[in-house]
């Protein structure tokens, strides 16, 4: 909710209600519709100013939060199993063009073009580069290296998107020990590295086994994506307890 926040901040779009105020909104849509896993997405839009683009001054807000029942987002296999990725010829928008670090509907367009382009090719995902070509991150999620045994993952510069579970896969990985570096990666690095995984709310940690047909290491889930699933797994099951839901 810190991020909606954010996010709304950076549009200059007034969200009138508190983060704690949105959690207990959660809560409440969570608990009337009996829902005990799903995917939560809160909305907010400008209200009634008709068409114009740009909208008067002390115009309102309205927020609305969607839950609903929703299995891993690249399919229960993929967890396991993994995925096979394509480079995406689209690249992410360029810095100072829009808001990049803002979660907004509208940046979901180039998550469209990424995505509908390799599934025309047969892939399940793409990775999309920046403006200087170097990895920015996956169509829905963001995405990490991993390369004797040091975890890399490409920086908000790079047109990344500030995930939620990006942040929790750093702080995991560092308690369990691993180093964590952010660094503008190559798309070169990507078919060198030892184990590349994705991560989102909803990809949780998915395996990429290949990218343009090049085998990722030995094609499987390696030991670091291991280690980190089972971690985020607890991690998820405590933060559930914590904020009372289930």
């Amino acid at each position: 909710m810190q991020r909606l926040h954010d996010s709304a901040k950076i549009y200059r779009i007034p969200l009138s209600q508190s983060v704690d105020e949105l959690m207990a909104a959660c809560r409440e849509t969570i608990g009337k519709n009996k829902l005990v896993s799903a995917y939560i997405r809160p909305l907010v839009f400008i209200g009634d100013v008709g068409m114009r683009v740009n909208p008067p001054l002390g115009y309102k807000t309205d927020v609305i939060i969607a839950a609903f029942p929703w299995g891993t987002y690249l399919g229960e296999k993929a967890l396991e199993q993994g995925i096979d990725a394509m480079v995406s010829s689209w690249h992410r928008a360029a810095p100072n063009t829009i808001p990049i670090v803002a979660k907004a509907s509208g940046n979901y367009l180039s998550s469209l073009l990424v995505g509908s382009e390799v599934r025309r090719h047969g892939y399940q995902e793409g990775i999309a580069l920046d403006v200087n070509d170097y990895t920015s991150e996956g169509a829905g999620e963001n995405l990490f290296e991993v390369k004797d045994n040091v975890l890399f993952t490409p920086p908000f510069t790079s047109s990344a998107l500030t995930g939620i579970t990006r942040d929790a896969i750093i702080k995991l990985a560092t308690e369990l020990g691993f180093e964590v570096r952010e660094q503008m990666l190559s798309r070169e690095s990507l078919y060198l590295a030892d184990e590349i995984f994705m991560t989102g709310i909803a990809a949780e940690i998915t395996l990429v086994r290949s990218v343009d047909g090049i085998q990722v290491g030995a094609g499987h889930c390696g030991p670091v994506t291991k280690r980190i699933q089972q971690a985020f797994l607890v991690y998820l099951m405590v933060r559930q307890k914590t904020n009372g839901i289930g």
